[in-house]
Formats: C-alpha cells, structure tokens, sequence
C-alpha cells in the first residue's frame, strides 16, 4: 500500500479501512478513527476562517486530549504545521514565542493581537466534516524549546509532512502495529510524546491518553488497557517504584513490549527496577535531540553491561570534542557534537542560532565516550559548576541524592562563594524527616568531597516537570535575585 501521501490524508485513510477502530482512549471517553477525521476536518475548516494557510505554524496550546489531536490533524490537512506549546504558558512568555511563530491563530490560550480559541475549545459542531483536498505540510512539527534558558526557539523539522517519512522510525522504535496500544504518559507539547504518539496514530495504534501523570493513575491505565508501548520519563519511573508493593503486584504489565526513557537522566536504581520488572529486553532508552541530528539508542541488555551508557550511535554521526568540535581521547569529556546523515534533511532554529563548527553541531551536553563507543553523559555545559578550579556535574551529584530512600526529586544548582567562585547548593523534596546531614553524608559515601553540596534547600513539591525536565538555570536565577 503506497504511504507516500500527506499525512491528514494518511490518517483519513486509516478512518476509511476502519472507521469503528479506536483512535483515543481519550480522558473523557473513546474516540473512533472516524470521529477523530471528522472532527479534524472541521478543525481544518475553523482554522481557515481565522487566516490558517498553508505552511503556516498553528500554535496549540491545549492539555492532553482529544481536542489536542484533532487540532493538530487540522492544521496538517491545511498544509500548517502545529507548533505544541504547554497549556499553562505564562502570557509574556506565549507573547515572545509569538513573535517568533508568527501564528495566526492560537489554539488553547489567549493572544492579545491575533484570533484565539479558549482552553476548552472543539471542533465548531456547525463546520463541514467531509474531507479536505489534500495539503503538504512543509514541516511535520515545530516543537519548542528553551525553558533552560529563558529565550525562547522553535525547532522546525526539515521533514516534511508524507506519511511514509514520518512513521519511517517506528521500527527502530519499537513501535508496533494496528491494534498495539500506545501509552501517552507525559503532556503532549513536549517533542518525545508528541512526536512518538503521532507516529504510532498514523501505524493505526490506538492511543491511550493521559492527562494525570501520579504513578497509581498510570499503572492502573497501562495495566486496564493492556498497553503494548509504553512512553515513561525518568520521574514517572520513580513515582511508580514508590507505590505500596501491593499495588504494583496488582498490575499486570505482561502486554508490555517496549518501555521507553527519554528526555532526562534515568537514576541508575529507577533503571535496574524497571529491568527487573519487565525484563531487561523490554526497556530501551533513547538520547538525542528535539534537533536530532544524531542519536543514540540502548536497551536493559546492554545497559547491564555498560551501566550508565545511553548507548552507540544509531542514527548520524557523535564525537566527543573541544568547544570548537576537534576531537578529543576516549574517555576525556567533553562537549557531544552531531552531525546528520548525509541524506537527512537538517531542521531550522526560529529565534536562535545553532552552535556549530565545520558541518558539527552541538545543544550543549557534556560527556564521554569508551572504547566501544558508549556514549555516557556528564550534563549541560551551562550548568557546568565550577568549584574550585574542578568541573561539577549536578547531574552527577543529582543522581546520588536520588539514590536517597527519601528523597523524592532533587536540584543542584551553582551559587556564587567567595572562596572558591561557586558552591554545589542543592534543592530537595524530601519524604518525611531527614537532616541536611544525613543527606551530605549519604552524597559523600557516593561522591569526592568537591562535589558534596555545602548548602541545602527543602522544597514542598517536585522539581522536575511531568516532562522531566528541571530549569535548573530558572532556580539558580531566582535565587540570585532573591540574595
């Protein structure tokens, strides 16, 4: 069956050959292939009103649901090209990724200067529902980045919209097939959920999707619906491990075929659990980029023999090298440069520049690599602490509080001292009682004294998103000011 069409028209044309078929296991109820291509058909046709055209970006700042998903079909069946933004961006913050997206419409929150449709906004019932004629998105996504830094860009992918290009990956991903249920677990404006969840709809899975991310509400989901594929971020992992054992015991996760991690470090413990749970085949951790010049890949088999590793490079090229990309020896880290295949269509940056020297690019991640080629990673060059003359890694130091049987979620961040030009300062929430000192104690038995935090921060809530991400320079910031 030729795939080689836009991929609105490649989701209508899975309606057509079942259109009773499962699309969602939405949040407030089932939606059928059919329902979904009816509903983003008016969704093309309510955009359009509003100035949509082709190849412009659709800004949708929705929750994960149904809407989200017949927005997103919509504006690709304009030819547009949907631009997720998280449903509770702060208003000056949507107005700087406006500026940038130029959208005309903005799906989910309110704009000052251009048309917007509210948070609970659906397919205008009064709009036509038959198909549209088909539309090539120039870009398939459009994600955005930059929480870490404050300014923000968009990542536009260089390729565009035909469905064949689009679900070329899901083998190496381990996606399956019709019928196989993909898990949606973490909020769709993020690239990794959004991105793999539009791949597995247009295989013809049928997608379980979650608005509620506590550990028992998952389970529970992932086990009812006998879920073959299912996507976790590292923080998701954890609150699961921490449910009563009898509850874990209840849940029956023998349909699960691949666990995959993305998106953040995984603590070595969260990692040996989820082996021993599903078996070490069954879970496969991805690294790359929303850019995605290059990556790499690793499942629990060979991680056991390279614990710590994110894997060999699957997919372009990586090297380890110097601030201007000149290679450095194995085992020496350094800066993880990329570089793509030479047939891939490279992305473009809206709102920024890539860091790049001689056909190389980096996004600004620390590591090594061994004489096999394992890739392990350090951290963020701009979250680099450095105490004393000696380079700090807060992931580093990160991974061994949440080795900590009370700690819940953790933050290290640098502060300014007088003697040695940066101190380690770590935030944490914490599970009942325990002293700065039997935190620094547990750190030290792990790590060299240079990396021991001096100072200490409870917090009341979690510090990693349900994306797993932590703005770790928006903490630092903060404090900075405060001082």
């Amino acid at each position: 069956m030729d795939d080689h069409i836009p991929v609105g028209q490649g989701f209508d044309r899975l309606a057509a050959l079942d259109p009773d078929a499962v699309a969602l296991h939405a949040p407030d109820g089932d939606v059928t292939r059919a329902e979904l291509a009816a509903a983003s058909n008016r969704a093309a046709r309510e955009f359009r009103s509003l100035g949509v055209r082709q190849d412009d970006l659709v800004t949708i700042g929705l929750g994960n649901g149904f809407p989200f998903y017949a927005a997103v079909l919509g504006a690709w069946k304009l030819g547009a090209v949907p631009q997720p933004v998280s449903a509770k961006l702060p208003p000056a913050e949507l107005a700087a990724l406006l500026e940038i997206a130029d959208s005309p419409v903005v799906v989910g929150l309110a704009a000052a200067d251009r048309p917007s449709l509210p948070p609970n906004w659906r397919p205008d019932p009064a709009q036509s529902a038959d198909p549209l004629p088909p539309a090539l998105p120039p870009s398939w996504k459009a994600p955005t980045s930059g929480g870490s830094t404050g300014r923000p860009k968009i990542i536009v992918a260089g390729q565009p919209g035909w469905t064949d290009a689009v679900t070329e990956r899901a083998e190496r991903l381990r996606i399956g097939g019709p019928g196989d249920v993909f898990a949606v677990t973490a909020p769709l404006y993020h690239n990794a959920p959004f991105m793999f969840s539009l791949i597995a709809l247009l295989r013809g899975c049928p997608l379980l999707v979650l608005d509620r991310f506590d550990g028992a509400h998952v389970l529970e989901a992932v086990s009812r619906h006998r879920v073959h594929w299912f996507y976790a971020v590292p923080t998701l992992m954890g609150r699961i491990l921490r449910l009563p054992e009898e509850v874990r015991a209840a849940a029956d996760l023998s349909s699960v075929q691949t666990l995959l991690h993305v998106g953040a470090p995984c603590p070595e413990p969260v990692k040996r659990a989820w082996i021993a749970w599903l078996g070490p085949e069954k879970v496969v951790e991805l690294y790359a980029g929303t850019e995605s010049q290059a990556g790499c890949q690793i499942d629990g088999v060979e991680w056991l023999a390279h614990p710590g590793s994110v894997g060999r490079t699957t997919w372009g090229e990586i090297r380890i090298g110097d601030e201007e990309a000149r290679p450095l020896p194995v085992g020496e880290v350094g800066e993880v440069w990329m570089r793509y295949p030479p047939d891939a269509v490279p992305y473009r940056y809206l709102g920024a520049t890539a860091r790049a020297h001689d056909g190389w690019e980096t996004i600004g991640d620390l590591g090594h690599v061994d004489e096999e080629g394992y890739l392990y990673l350090a951290d963020r060059r701009s979250d680099l602490i450095l105490v004393g003359g000696s380079n700090v890694y807060p992931a580093e130091v990160e991974a061994a509080l949440a080795d900590h049987p009370q700690v819940l979620s953790c933050c290290v961040i640098g502060l300014p001292d007088e003697d040695l030009g940066a101190r380690v300062h770590a935030l944490v929430q914490v599970d009942g009682e325990v002293t700065d000192e039997d935190l620094r104690a547990h750190v030290a038995a792990r790590l060299t004294a240079n990396k021991v935090p001096r100072t200490w921060e409870r917090v009341d809530g979690p510090l990693r998103e349900d994306t797993g991400k932590v703005r770790r320079s928006a903490l630092r910031a903060a404090r900075l000011h405060s001082q």
